[in-house]
This record gives structure tokens, sequence and C-alpha cells, in this order.
């Protein structure tokens, strides 16, 4: 039977489970009795279940000869007869040639400290009070998302914190985290990869280790350092939860990082040791390929590889009740998983927010037409993608720190700035020929494009400008600053910011700091103290697009009847007007103009009677002055909103 007719046969079988609970398609726990089953090619000479008294160390207390059969020769079973709640297992696959070594499964969903065996509990254990009337956030339209992005151990491990719960998931239930999200305003929290990944020794936790976490091992349990207890297997689920929970109580969404286009490594990858090869493209010459620039690719294309992500995904979504997938170098998956992704997930909650990275590290070996890269955004109807043309227009390009651009008062970057307003759909005044990377619109709606200056994987907007600009005061740091975030915040796709931008974080100049220490990655939470006005910028920015329908169109048909960039005369300055009440909006008409000139500019604007509601580092709703149309000046290196 070929595997794919195999696989829709009894995907049903040994994917699903039958309780709310399942404990997953490779063990499946009843007190009376608990069943595994594992995925290993028809050429395994033989699959053996161990089992386990502890999650380290020790001899097996039982082995057992796993059977197969000729309708599912792909499918290894075992059946163990009493309660072994507590108990740990693996699964030892050996081949026609050579022995392959032991791991706990692919589809392991609790495991040891380390996670090199597979643990069996009740995953009704793992549920937190008020578990099952935990209410998701309803955002009605991406549009309205505001996505903030952290480190676990980034967010809280400075003593500045106030947080008990440093480096944990618990951290993130605690009032001064969750006040401090609230105050922002954010209401999506994108967490870095939090399931369990290699590179972390949990046994040595009180020995300072540090990594981003995208270098997966088990991509269905959470990472065990961010719990108090990485030895419990029931503790790091349980604390995931409430985590959730206690954000989902405020209001605020959950987005997983998802890094399933490569593994830490081959050798100690459980992909490897069930099925050789199976999961993982190679060249033509035979090598690994490495399009994730980590050493290794997966193979999304590949029956059982694409059954993984869609499982794996719906098991976060349901287990976890996550809110949103941020997919690290999606261009490494294909167009055609990607769409299934989309479609099942969307099948079950058409809240959840899907978006990625639309590039991948290096060469794939696959087609690179059918790979799921930025400039087939159109293809992939209901997926985002990060706009690297927006934030370089900003910034910079990504391969030259010391160049700058539009926030530097180089010219050039004008055209490239007004796509990423216009959210990089066909907009009638936007010229793609002069935008920086994409020659043509890639988005089909503004929704399907992250609008960011910074995140983790590079320099933070701070150490940026000052790489960019040597010997940059601080006064003018901060009006640059807010600057690049007022047109990131008033631009028509999602919007998107790194955690502790709204205190001016730093990273000390470190460009990739994935395994850089606390002294480099931390948040100072002091900065909100010493730039008190940084923070009430973000948050009244943040305000104002949720409270004016103007900046959250969502529709690529609504912006370009009400979204028009007004002529200017210098260089390095955008101006733009959101006209006839659009989206609904109660002001007639709203005109932002960015100025990142080191000197004051003159613009014309209509005649009229104009509020001004942000000028010179100031935002307020209600009002700062009045002016009248005419020819205005706009001060240098800010932002200058005004309504009527």
């Amino acid at each position: 039977m070929k595997l794919k007719t195999l696989l829709l046969t009894t995907i049903v079988t040994i994917m699903g489970g039958t309780a709310a609970h399942a404990q997953g398609p490779e063990t499946t726990y009843r007190k009376e009795a608990t069943t595994f089953q594992v995925f290993a090619p028809a050429k395994a000479k033989r699959v053996l279940l161990r089992l386990y008294e502890q999650g380290e160390g020790g001899k097996p207390y039982k082995t057992i000869k796993m059977t197969t059969d000729k309708a599912t020769p792909y499918i290894w079973r075992a059946r163990v007869e009493g309660d072994l709640k507590g108990k740990f297992y693996t699964f030892d696959v050996t081949g026609t040639n050579r022995k392959w070594n032991e791991t706990p499964g692919i589809f392991a969903r609790a495991v040891s400290v380390n996670g090199q065996r597979g643990a069996i509990i009740d995953m009704n254990d793992t549920d937190p009070k008020g578990w099952l009337e935990d209410a998701k956030p309803d955002y009605s339209s991406p549009a309205n998302l505001v996505i903030y992005e952290l480190h676990h151990r980034d967010f809280s491990i400075d003593p500045s914190s106030g947080i008990e719960n440093k480096g944990k998931y618990l951290a993130l239930t605690e009032p001064k985290a969750i006040g401090h999200l609230k105050a922002l305003g954010v209401n999506m929290v994108h967490i870095l990869p939090s399931f369990d990944f290699a590179s972390i020794d949990e046994t040595k936790l009180d020995t300072p280790q540090y990594n981003w976490g995208y270098d997966p091992l088990n991509y269905n349990v959470p990472e065990g350092s961010y719990s108090t207890s990485p030895y419990d297997p029931v503790v790091r689920i349980r604390e995931f939860k409430q985590m959730v929970q206690a954000l989902h109580d405020a209001g605020i969404g959950v987005i997983l990082d998802v890094v399933y286009n490569h593994t830490f490594d081959l050798a100690g990858s459980n992909f490897q040791k069930l099925y050789p090869g199976y999961f993982y493209r190679k060249n033509a010459d035979g090598t690994w390929s490495n399009g994730s620039g980590c050493g290794n690719e997966t193979a999304s294309e590949r029956d059982m590889m694409r059954l993984f992500l869609v499982e794996s995904l719906k098991y976060w979504l349901k287990e976890y009740h996550i809110d949103g997938f941020r997919f690290d170098l999606m261009g490494v998956h294909d167009i055609e998983t990607m769409n299934i992704i989309e479609k099942v997930i969307h099948s079950i909650d058409r809240r959840v927010f899907i978006y990625g990275e639309g590039w991948s590290a290096g060469q794939c070996a696959y087609p690179s037409e059918r790979l799921a890269t930025k400039n087939h955004i159109k293809k992939m109807p209901g997926i985002a993608a990060f706009s690297d043309d927006i934030r370089d227009a900003l910034r910079g390009p990504f391969d030259d720190d010391t160049k700058g651009a539009f926030l530097a008062s180089v010219e050039g970057s004008e055209e490239s700035l007004k796509a990423g307003i216009a959210g990089m759909i066909d907009h009638p005044q936007v010229d793609y020929s002069r935008v920086n990377y994409s020659k043509e619109p890639w988005a089909e709606e503004p929704t399907q494009m992250i609008s960011y200056v910074s995140c983790h994987d590079d320099m933070c907007l701070v150490d940026r400008l000052r790489t960019e600009m040597p010997g940059i005061s601080e006064e003018e740091l901060i009006r640059l600053d807010l600057l690049a975030q007022t047109a990131v915040f008033t631009s028509q796709g999602v919007p998107f910011m790194l955690s502790g931008e709204e205190m001016l974080r730093d990273k000390k100049g470190v460009h990739n700091s994935y395994n850089s220490p606390d002294s480099i990655n931390r948040l100072d939470w002091t900065n909100l103290e010493r730039y008190p006005q940084v923070f009430d910028y973000y948050r009244n920015l943040i305000r104002l697009r949720y409270r004016h329908e103007a900046f959250r169109l969502g529709k690529a048909d609504l912006v370009r009847k009400h979204l028009e960039f007004l002529p200017v005369k210098e260089s390095c300055m955008v101006a733009f007007r959101l006209k006839d009440h659009a989206g609904g909006d109660e002001w007639k008409d709203i005109i932002v103009v960015l100025n990142a000139n080191k000197t004051a500019k003159k613009l014309e604007i209509p005649e009229g009677q104009w509020t001004v509601v942000c000028c010179e580092g100031i935002i307020n709703e209600e009002g700062i002055e009045e002016i009248a149309g005419g020819e205005i000046a706009v001060s240098p290196q800010s932002a200058l909103i005004i309504h009527n």
C-alpha cells in the first residue's frame, strides 16, 4: 500500500485519539492499560518499546516487542496492561543494516528532563483550575492585532523587572507582567520557541545558559527550562497552560513561534532515529540540503512530514488554546503544505493568525517556485509574511549594519516606505519599480503583511541607530525611534514590535544574540523611569491605532479607496491622507507626515481647520493644538498627525 493511501486510511486511528486528553498518537494512557503506536519504515527489522521507572539513567524494567501488519506496515503497536502513570518510555528501531537509537518518538507530548524519554501521564492532571472555561480573545480581523514578541528569559530575568518567576512561564501570570502589557496596549504576545529544545541542559539550571530555542528536539512538549520543575513532566505543561490562561484573562492572545524547518542536528533528531533520511531533503549529490542555515532542512512536501506539521499544530491549538503561529523560515516549506495547514487550522478556529518569515537562509533542495516565500504570498490566502521591505526602508539593509536609510536621512527609500504603509498591496500611487526588494506587490490583502522595524534576530532598533549613525545623541535617537514606530503602527499591515522597544532596550550592539548571556539580552526595566516619554508615546500610538479604524482598514479595496499619498517636495519625507471617514472612522480626514530630515520641512495640506494629535514626540488624541490648512512646517525627525 502506498504511503499516501496508508496515511489517509489511518489518519483517524493514528492521529486523532478518542478522548479529549489523548496522550497522543504514540501513547494513549488509561488507568487499566496504555497503548503505544509509532511510525517507522516498513523495512525496520524490529521495533522495541522500553519502559523505565525514571526519566534518566537506569535500565528498562520491561522491554516489549512491537508489532505491525500488512495493512499498515509503517505503524508499530503495543499495549501494556496496568497503570503506567509516572513511568517513562522509549522506542528502539532496528534497521536491516544498523541499529538506530532510542527515542521518545516524534509525537511525544510529555517527556523526561532533557527530553530523551517519553513520559506517561494523565493529561487531565495538567489542566489548571478553570482551564476548560478558558476563553480565547476574539479580534474579528488580523487588522486589529498588535503583536509583541518576547523571549521568556529576556522579559523577566533582570532584578529590575520585579517579577518573581524570572525566566519562567509563570512570569507571564504575574500582575507586574500582565499590567505592563495591558498598559502598553498590545493584544497578542508572540513567544519565542517554547517547545522542548536541545541546547539547554535542564539538569543544570543553576548554571547560566541561554538560547533563543531555535533548536527543536520534541515539538509537542513545552520546554522544561521555563518551568519551575523540569523533572516533573506534568509541571511544564500545567505552567504553560497557566501562562496562556492568565494572558487570555487579560484579553491578550498567545502566538507560538514554530520551527519545523530544521532540527538541532541530524544525529540527535527523533525524525532520524525513527526513519533515517525520510524527513529531510538531500541535494542531488546526496549531501544534506541546508536551506535553514542550521545544517539540515526538513521535507515538508513528504506525506508523513506534512501530516506531522498539521497534527502538531492542531495539538497546540486544541490542547494549549494557542491563538496564532509564527513560522520560522517559512520559505523552507512548500506552498501546498502551508495551504493545507491554513485550511485545517482555520476550519477549527478562523481567528488563528498564521504568518512567517517569507524566506529561507540558504538554497533549498526543492523547486523555488513551489516554496512558501514572500513573493508567493498571493498563492497562500490567509497567511501573512514579514515585510523586510518596510523594515529596511526605515533602518537600512539587513546585511550592512552601518548603512542607513530613511531614518538616517538617506534618500531613496521613500517608495519602499510607501509600499509598506499601503501593506505591500497593489496601490495606484506606489511605483514598485523603485521599491527596494519587491518589484511588484506581493500581498493580496494588507493583513498579509507584518509591519515591523526590529525583531529578535537582528540588532534592536536602538543598537541599529547607534551603529549606522555613530555619535548620535540620546535626544536624536529617541526622536528617530518614535518616528520609526509611527510608520509601523500607522501602516495598513499588521504591526509587530520587539519586547523592550517601549523601554528603549539595547543589546550592547550584538546582532545575533541567540546564545548571548543575560547581560546582553535582558530588559532593563529601570528604563521605564529613565525614558517615560518613550513608553507614553508607544502606548498612545497603539491606542490611537485601536481607536481609529482608518489605520486598520483590513481590505485592499478600502486601502486603495481611502489611502492617498500627498505630494512632497523633499526627500526623506512621506505624507499620506486617510480620507472620507476611512473604515467608518469618526475623523473625516487624517494626515500623517513622516519627516526624517534633520531640519523642519514644509508641506502643503488642504485648506480648513485641523487638529494636531501627534507632533514632536507627543501624542494626545484629544488634541494638542489647532492649525489652519495651507503651508505647514513639520518638525525635524518626527511625525505629525492631524485630522479634521
